[in-house]
């Protein structure tokens, strides 16, 4: 039997605190789109019986439409392949539940949610829901077959970004939940990935700077641009002005900070998200060292500023001189990413 997503929904767009109760299961994908718990999380219940029952979900864009899939990484640290959507388009899918052992399942309803959620990992489990919309496509009965729900969610607003950090994760997934009264419900989330591009910035300034140390180190640095997309290349050159310092290495790094939570709560996270070795050996007063660093070829994100009152993810330029002492100097430089392309 196949039945349509009933007529009535509720949406909401405030975010609201919300503990969560789905168990999170690995998943396999098809080329398709469609998912295939490989591993059922909430198979079995604290009196040691199986899940009553299966639950599939095939995901799909407006008018049938297949989505691309992206490779992300999940909170775990696994790498998993997902469907891909952007802010505006409508999320559509089928729900297939299937009875297990050939048995009926009593249930009070069946409701297939689309959440958009903020986690953070110092407060696990809890999480911040600031998409919330739901589809009550069963009400109380009985399950003695397969059967086949539609839903979708229309021009869902995604204004962010799916991201996974260190102390914080923003995801999209579809929860599908059947209530019953007696050993549990039963719970199955399927996730999917939110990317969004930007417009070119009107104003991209260059950024030029002048650091050192008095009578021993001045040195200059210029890069071409302030703000880069994911794809873009960083041009810069530095410029020894004065060198009675014996150096012996130089590089440069993109640092990512993550800043979560606020006041005596607030965490920030600094990781080296690239290296690239600029010099190996001592400069000379007047020397010019030219650099050009393929920002594609390194797992970046765009630049994500106050995201619901919850996190921010900046990124800076760092470089590093190293002297024969190995004693480092380092001057550093914030810079703004965002994505043009939403190629997987």
């Amino acid at each position: 039997a196949r039945k349509g997503a009933s007529e009535g929904c509720l949406t909401t767009t405030a975010g609201r605190p919300v503990a969560c109760g789905a168990q999170c299961c690995s998943r396999s994908e098809s080329e398709s789109g469609r998912f295939v718990p490989s591993r059922d999380a909430g198979t079995m219940n604290f009196l040691g019986f199986k899940a009553p029952c299966t639950v599939d979900v095939e995901l799909f864009k407006e008018g049938g439409e297949k989505p691309k899939m992206v490779t992300v990484r999940s909170a775990s640290g696994v790498s998993e392949t997902i469907p891909l959507y952007k802010d505006g388009e409508t999320v559509s899918g089928v729900c297939t539940i299937t009875p297990a052992f050939g048995k009926k399942i009593d249930h009070q309803g069946v409701k297939i949610e689309l959440l958009g959620q903020i986690e953070a990992y110092y407060d696990k489990g809890s999480f911040y829901d600031f998409i919330a919309s739901v589809r009550e496509v069963a009400g109380p009965g009985e399950l003695k077959e397969e059967v086949k729900f539609d839903f979708e969610f229309p021009k869902m607003e995604m204004v962010n970004e799916t991201y996974s950090g260190v102390n914080v994760r923003l995801r999209y997934v579809v929860k599908v939940t059947m209530v019953r009264s007696y050993r549990g419900s039963v719970v199955k989330d399927f996730p999917f990935c939110v990317r969004n591009t930007s417009i070119l910035p009107e104003i991209n300034n260059s950024i030029k700077m002048e650091v050192g140390i008095e009578d021993c180190l001045h040195i200059e640095f210029e890069y071409k641009k302030s703000k880069y997309h994911l794809k873009d290349v960083l041009v810069g050159k530095i410029y020894f002005l004065l060198v009675q310092i014996k150096l012996k290495h130089m590089e440069l790094e993109i640092r990512r900070r993550e800043t979560t939570g606020s006041g005596s709560n607030q965490y920030n996270e600094t990781q080296t998200m690239a290296k690239y070795e600029v010099m190996d050996g001592a400069p000379v007063k007047g020397e010019c060292v030219p650099i050009r660093l393929f920002l594609s070829a390194y797992d970046l994100t765009p630049t994500y500023k106050n995201i619901n009152n919850k996190f921010s993810v900046k990124y800076f330029l760092n470089l590093v001189l190293v002297d024969e002492e190995d004693r480092r100097y380092f001057k550093q430089q914030e810079i703004q990413l965002y994505r043009t392309e939403m190629d997987p």
